[in-house]
Parts: structure tokens; sequence; C-alpha cells
């Protein structure tokens, strides 16, 4: 029996985007609260692809930038990312949007207007697929005046640099062997979870060195690897886990050079003695630096960049380091995308038929030597010159 007026209509939920508001200036922070529908405020100018992609992966519903996406400076990666994975993106709110959105806060986003409950809160703009098109290509039009800036920068890198750079002072010595020995330095960047898995057959059959950088070390962990050395900065918030601290041979601390003892305190506290590495290099430029004042045989990067586009885009503020650091390490540095076509480790039935026939002639050759052996091959001679008289007549009737 229905009683009237029991039934209540459901209002509409009002238009756009709606999540919990993760507020944080530091990017790298944030990424590590985000949930699943979370919206993401952050103040991060001209995004970076690993950093969009880690916003990627954490499924956030929107992002909201407080500084431009893109500033024009050069043409970075990082829009383009969230574009594809189609997640709404707002920027130029200016920075008072983060001290006037609250962590935790219940927000609805339309048509660039931010919503608590019913207050408009915040205004930004809506950086769509033409936005992005269109910025980058200013971007790519002014990169001549960034690459005045880096050479610049490089020659006063160079400077600071020299005695490390070109005679390899200052590069700690390592309980592993890395003298003749292949090695695998692996960064978080694009992609690192691919190429890793990529070169899983290299790592399995040559067994090379595995340099962890930063939060690597905890991914190749995940991975089923164990990493040989660590190399982490040690004025980072954050450094891979205790874990993977404790079980590497070696745990290069990053430090500036005349930095006290105490920065490295920290890593003494959870019981690790770290080795100082005093160098204004990146970490990832460190760990390449590192094998190659070893002597590896081969060094082979996980999640490194190549293209100009990605050089730019990952290293802004290390781009001298990265420049001069391949420059140095040159000829031994193999991407790792590119180790799947020059190695697959696989054995093929034709190798196989090849060893096979290989073997056969070794051990006729080594019978044929031996009086029974002679026995056998005058004994076979008139049967084999006939099989093969015979077989020479049947091809001729075919043709």
């Amino acid at each position: 029996m229905k009683i009237p007026g029991s039934t209540r209509q459901r209002t509409p939920a009002p238009p756009g985007i709606h999540g919990a508001a993760r507020v944080d200036r530091r990017t790298s922070h944030l990424i590590t609260r985000l949930r699943p529908g979370d919206i993401a405020v952050v103040d991060h100018q001209d995004m970076d692809r690993a950093t969009a992609q880690a916003l990627v992966d954490a499924g956030v519903a929107a992002v909201l930038n407080a500084a431009p996406m893109i500033s024009g400076r050069y043409p970075n990666l990082g829009p383009d990312v969230l574009m594809q994975a189609g997640i709404p993106v707002f920027d130029t709110f200016g920075g008072e949007v983060l001290t006037r959105i609250k962590d935790g806060t219940r927000l609805r986003v339309h048509d660039g207007e931010v919503f608590d409950g019913t207050d408009s809160i915040a205004v930004g703009r809506f950086v769509d697929a033409e936005v992005v098109r269109g910025e980058l290509e200013s971007a790519r039009v002014g990169l001549t005046s960034q690459l005045e800036s880096f050479t610049h920068n490089s020659t006063e890198f160079l400077r600071r640099e020299q005695d490390l750079l070109l005679h390899g002072r200052g590069v700690p010595r390592t309980v592993t062997q890395l003298a003749g020995r292949p090695v695998v330095v692996v960064v978080c960047g694009h992609d690192w979870e691919a190429e890793l898995a990529g070169i899983k057959h290299f790592i399995r059959e040559q067994d090379p060195v595995l340099i962890g950088v930063d939060d690597a070390a905890d991914g190749l962990r995940a991975a089923g690897y164990k990493p040989h050395i660590v190399v982490a900065n040690a004025t980072d918030d954050e450094l891979p886990s205790v874990e993977a601290l404790k079980k590497a041979k070696d745990v290069i601390a990053l430090v500036e050079r005349g930095a006290p003892s105490s920065v490295t305190e920290r890593f003494g506290r959870i019981g690790v003695r770290p080795l100082r590495f005093e160098t204004g290099a990146t970490t990832e430029d460190a760990a390449l630096i590192l094998a190659d004042a070893g002597q590896a045989s081969l060094i082979i990067g996980v999640g490194m960049h190549a293209t100009l586009d990605e050089f730019l885009d990952r290293r802004r503020t290390g781009l001298a380091s990265t420049y001069l650091t391949r420059l140095k390490v040159g000829p031994r540095l193999v991407d790792a995308g590119a180790v799947p076509h020059l190695y697959d480790g696989q054995v093929r039935p034709r190798h196989l038929l090849l060893v096979m026939v290989a073997g056969l002639l070794a051990l006729a050759a080594a019978i044929g030597v031996t009086p029974v052996g002679q026995e056998w091959a005058d004994a076979a001679t008139p049967v084999v010159t006939d099989a093969v008289t015979t077989l020479f007549d049947r091809v001729q009737g075919l043709f």
C-alpha cells in the first residue's frame, strides 16, 4: 500500500567533479597521501612527466594547480600525460588557493570554479588539449634562451666538479666489486617498470650489479630484486625504506661539498653506515659516475631519458650535471629500452642444431684418426658413394 507523501524525490547532485581535497605545496609529499577519487591541489609550475604519471597512477579525479602547468620556458611533458589519461586539469589559481582550501575538504569543481558546499572559493583556467598543444608550441619557439642558459650552467658545473668528472677524485670505494661487471642503474622515471621487465633475461643470465637510486631501491625490491648499492640524497625528506638500506651491500649518501657530518646522522639512527659522496650532481648522475669510476663493463640505465624533450623535462635544475655526466660515461651507457633489441637471452632451435652438428663432426674426426675408425671409413666408402650417386641421379631426373 502506497502512503501519500511518503516518497521523496532525491535532489540531483550538482554538476561537476566531486572529491576530497588533498593539499600540499610539495607535490612529492602529496603523492604519497593520495587515494583514488581525490582532487590534488598543488603548486607545481611546469609539471614534469614523472610527476604527472604518479598522479595518474594514484587515480586522482582532477588536478588543481596554483601555478601554470606550462610557463613557456621549455616544453614540459606533464600536462600531456594528464590529458591522455583523461584527468581534468585546472591551473593559475594563484598561491592563495593552498591556504583557502583545507586538506580533506569535500570539493566540487565545475567549469573551472571550485565550490566548498555552495560557496565558490576559487576560479582557475581549464587546461584542455588545445591549450596544451598551443602553449607547448610556443615553449619550443623560446627554447633557444634556455639552451643558452644551459651552456653557462654547464661551464660552471664543470669548473666546480672538474676533479670528479675528469679524474674521478672523490668517488667512494664500494664493497661491491664493479670492475669488469655489467651494472644496471634504476631510476623511477617514466616507464621504468616496463623497461626493467624488458631486461629480466639480461639480469637473470648476466647477474649485473643493481644500483637503486632514491625510491627505485624500493621499486627494485617490489619487482623481486635485491639492490646491491643504494644511492640516496642525504638531504631529501624521504629516504628509501629501512629494509632497502639495510639489505644493500653499499649505501651512498649524496651530500654537498663541505657538508657537516651531521647531515648523515639520520642513516646512523637506523643502523646504516653510508659512504659519503660529496658532489653537486644529481643522485641519478652520481650513480652513473660511481659505475663508470668502478670500471663497469657496461652500464644500463632504467628510467632515464634520452630525447631532448625528456632531457629538459626531467632535469631543469640538474641539466648541466646530466649533460656532462652523459659525456663522461659515454660509450658504456645503454638505454634499457634498447637492450631487448640487442639481447634476448633465448636459445633458438638453430643454435642447438649447430651445436649438435659441430659435436658430430668432432666425434667423427676423433674416430677417423683411430685404427678402428680407418677400417670403418674404408668399409663405408663404397656404400656412401653409391648413396650419393643414386641421390644425384634422382635429383637430375626431377629436372
